[in-house]
């Protein structure tokens, strides 16, 4: 067991922020990354020493992993969090890492290899009695042999890049009439987003949610679950909305999907915090969909159930210590959701929106969290994934999470840029939501941009309402109780300028 002393942050942002708050209560030294657009960011101002790698684009800063290892040696550093997107689940750098002598504080790089390839992982898997769904069991280029697969399958099915992710190289496929065009246009977004042009078939499940479960393992062997997230509320084959836990998994089935999970992270010799995702059907089948080998973004929820510290658990595993609890010592405590507040404009099919945060304040209040990267007056570059923040929320049960998000989103002021935060509240009200009745296709089923519009003029008219009260008051000399003209009218302003409304 080796003690981390000085920990790199090989991340930018939210994520890199918040793994640095981690180290610190630990103990731990912390250097900070960073590209030229970050230069005045948040976490290099946090972290005890930040070191510039290059210019904005990521592959000329923060996907240099030997320039990463070469700052690590010339600063004394002894072990590397790479956080999640950009080199976390390279499997070639974290064994730079290791072989420079460093700790990666993550799984082995031959855990990140198997689970990297959705093909290597489905047949890693088989071992163990976990339920895969019906599909092609090796990489396919020959399309008449495909086109067969395919048909013995059964129509609709899924092509899917065996590299990918985030929706790429992915298509859906109705009939036989569309499979030879679907299966080229997947192959080439495959080759060109991944460099690997491998696709496998499987049965498209129609109706699907999207179920998660949490695990941990140790290098001695221990692996615990800590229990499911629901991420069903997607754009775009990306989360939007998560929580935990799921609103239609009994006890039987969390148990069912957690030794599922445990039997997945064992199948590859899994130590680290990990995501074991499974796609579950209408009637509640679930089937092994893929493992990240990484923290996940949604990964508060998860520490707002359990009250575990998942950086600080990756990094004492990282350390060579055994877990500290075992599986009977986990319970559920509340509910909670997260938000990804975007900087996208959900009236224009969610395109990211760049610009300048004029106004940022946070929400604040009991079981709210915020895990951001910005300030007010900073840019959002257009380099990046366009994420500002997550805004977390726990209640002692799901209803109570959901007001005091809806709660959270209307004092959460960002003007400047669109954002996502009036999508999360409509799809927080809806009744699909509220009943737990949903799944992946969320926005297709129930979201038109002109709800948005309903919205916004409902409060305009609430602020109209309110500056007609004050006017009466002062009309009639009578003591205030809404504020002053100008704090009102200021109120109405910024709401104004949050909302895009011109007045």
């Amino acid at each position: 067991m080796s003690k981390i002393q000085k920990l790199l942050v090989a991340n930018r942002g939210e994520i890199a922020l918040r793994i640095m708050r981690s180290a610190r209560e630990l103990g731990i030294q912390t250097v900070a990354v960073y590209s030229e657009a970050d230069r005045l960011s948040p976490h290099v101002k946090y972290a005890d020493e930040a070191v510039c790698l290059g210019p904005p684009p990521s592959s000329l800063s923060y996907l240099l992993s030997d320039k990463i290892i070469e700052v690590c040696k010339e600063l004394g550093v002894d072990a590397i969090h790479p956080g999640y997107g950009f080199l976390s689940e390279n499997a070639d750098f974290a064994k730079k890492v290791t072989d420079a002598g460093l700790i990666f504080v993550g799984p082995s790089p031959e855990s990140i290899e198997v689970m990297g390839s959705k093909l290597a992982a489905k047949q890693a898997v088989s071992k163990y009695d976990i339920p895969l769904v019906p599909g092609t069991e090796e990489a396919i280029t020959d399309i008449a042999e495909a086109k067969h697969r395919a048909a013995e399958i059964g129509y609709p099915i899924l092509i899917k890049a065996s590299a990918g992710g985030g929706g790429k190289g992915m298509r859906i496929v109705e009939s036989e009439e569309d499979f030879e065009e679907q299966m080229q246009r997947a192959v080439s977004e495959a080759q060109s987003a991944f460099g690997d042009g491998a696709v496998f078939i499987e049965k498209f499940i129609t109706s699907p949610r999207h179920i998660e479960i949490q695990v941990l393992g140790d290098q001695h062997g221990n692996t615990v679950y800590l229990f499911e997230r629901e991420c069903s509320i997607q754009r775009r084959h990306q989360k939007v909305i998560e929580e935990a836990p799921s609103a239609v998994v009994s006890p039987e089935m969390r148990k069912a999907m957690g030794e599922a999970a445990v039997g997945v992270a064992k199948a590859c010799n899994y130590y680290g915090a990990g995501t074991v995702e499974f796609i579950v059907d209408e009637n509640l089948n679930f089937y092994f969909l893929e493992m990240n080998t990484r923290l996940q973004v949604e990964h508060p929820v998860t520490e707002m159930i359990t009250g575990k510290d998942l950086v600080k658990e990756q990094i004492w595993i990282a350390e060579g210590k055994a877990l500290n609890f075992t599986q009977e010592d986990l319970q559920i405590n509340g509910h909670s959701l997260e938000i990804r507040v975007y900087a996208e404009d959900p009236k224009n099919n969610f395109l990211p929106d760049i610009g300048k945060l004029q106004t940022y304040r946070r929400p604040q209040g009991p079981g709210i969290r915020v895990d951001d990267g910005f300030e007010e007056g900073m840019d959002i570059p257009i380099y990046y994934d366009p994420m500002i923040a997550k805004l977390i929320t726990h209640g002692q049960n799901r209803e109570e999470a959901i007001s005091r998000m809806i709660r959270a989103i209307d004092d959460y002021q960002i003007t400047g840029i669109q954002t996502t935060l009036d999508f999360c509240r409509f799809a927080l009200q809806h009744e699909a939501f509220t009943s737990g009745n949903f799944d992946t296709k969320f926005v297709e089923k129930y979201f038109q941009p002109d709800v948005l519009d309903q919205s916004l003029s409902e409060k305009e008219e609430e602020l109209l309402a309110a500056l007609a009260v004050e006017f009466f008051l002062q009309e009639k000399g009578q003591e205030k109780k809404v504020g002053t003209t100008q704090e009102v009218a200021s109120g109405s302003s910024a709401w104004r300028k949050r909302l895009k409304i011109d007045g």
